[in-house]
């Protein structure tokens, strides 16, 4: 009985891969950027995980936040320790769908408006977004780009009185990912 249950797992599982459009990454970018009177801030994560279903234009985001790198030491130490308490909240995460996955066609190379719906998630604090962005289909491959405002105080990340004019109250986002196919 045990066998014969392995046997259907397999055949399930090689008759949806035959069909599947499924695409994937773990070195795409993030970078995001503070632009005050004060002081500018940026800082760019090459650690990020995603992954699309094309069938259903299910749509996932990992991010390791101490993978932020910016220029000044410093400037890393606080983001991780005060900010973002990156021990604790190690992980942003987004996930969600692109509504209008049936625009893009993946037998044309081209560049294709999308919009991602789905749920935000850094610092303990889930939000419902909507994030306009590209899927560019170039050669066999799937090149997403997005940008998006991210309010600190949505997610309940404090910022501390004597550095409050030196971080915007909107964090621009910057997401850049190459997406290559499953199996090929």
């Amino acid at each position: 009985m045990k066998r014969i249950a392995t046997v259907l797992a397999i055949i399930i599982f090689t008759a949806g891969m035959a069909n599947a459009q499924k695409f994937m990454t773990k070195s795409g970018t993030i970078k995001f950027f503070s632009d005050t009177p004060m002081e500018k801030i940026d800082a760019i994560n090459r650690q990020v995980n995603s992954a699309l279903d094309f069938a259903t234009g299910n749509f996932v985001f990992k991010v390791l936040i101490q993978g932020f790198e910016f220029e000044k030491a410093l400037m890393q130490e606080h983001f991780n320790e005060n900010y973002m308490e990156s021990d604790k909240f190690q992980n942003s995460t987004f996930n969600g769908k692109i509504t209008n996955i049936k625009d893009v066609n993946l037998a044309k190379d081209g560049v294709y408006k999308v919009v991602a719906e789905g749920d935000l998630s850094m610092h303990g604090v889930t939000n419902k977004v909507k994030i306009n962005g590209t899927l560019e289909v170039k050669g066999g491959k799937i090149l997403g780009k997005a940008g998006f405002n991210v309010s600190p105080k949505d997610y309940n990340i404090t910022i501390p009185k004597a550095v409050i004019k030196n971080i915007s109250e909107a964090i621009q986002v910057d997401v850049n990912i190459s997406l290559d196919k499953l199996g090929s």
